[in-house]
């Protein structure tokens, strides 16, 4: 699969591959206890490198990964949103993670709609999925106003596979239809 060179904008936000220059702004992230409180728990900075390569990497692997999300007004690097599928996932998600200081701002609703379409226009996804820790409400308001709905439950691989999560989606038509929806 070929590297792409991808990059999507918002009103607010560019979305554009993970770089070296953004592990600093990650590993902050990563080391977050209230941020990685539904993401399998603080990562000391070595742990953070690794899964900020795992991005990259599924980029070069698959064509495409989460997205390094940056502020247009500031520049600053807020969180990684978009298409994740690594070996073994519940199916083809559309996932995200913001920096606490950027939380209830609506960027994870506008990063992941853009995802989205991405998915479905670019990438030919059928449908997409989220997986939400169950005690995680503020995922959920954020699927809901993407339009997706709680599907059912079920395991990530190993060694996430503890804890049963939420798997929540709609299919393209499904999409297509609420964005064809006036607000």
């Amino acid at each position: 699969m070929p590297y792409p060179d991808v990059q999507l904008e918002t009103e607010r936000l560019i979305l554009r591959l993970p770089r070296r220059e953004d592990f600093e702004a990650y590993a902050e992230f990563a080391g977050d206890a209230e941020t990685m409180r539904h993401l399998g728990g603080v990562q000391p900075p070595p742990t953070a490198w690794r899964s900020l390569a795992a991005l990259v990497g599924s980029w070069h692997l698959l064509g495409y990964g989460m997205f390094s999300v940056i502020e247009k007004a500031s520049g600053d690097w807020i969180g990684r949103v978009g298409p994740w599928q690594p070996f073994g996932w519940p199916g083809p998600e559309v996932g995200w993670s913001l920096r606490r200081a950027s939380w209830g701002q609506g960027y994870g609703p506008e990063a992941a709609a853009a995802t989205i379409d991405w998915a479905f226009d670019t990438l030919g996804w059928d449908e997409v999925i989220h997986t939400i820790a169950p005690a995680n409400a503020g995922s959920k308001r954020v699927a809901e106003k993407l339009g997706s709905c709680f599907l059912r439950m079920g395991l990530l691989p190993a060694p996430f596979d503890t804890d049963p999560m939420e798997i929540w989606g709609q299919t393209r038509a499904q999409w297509q239809a609420g964005r064809a929806t006036p607000a």
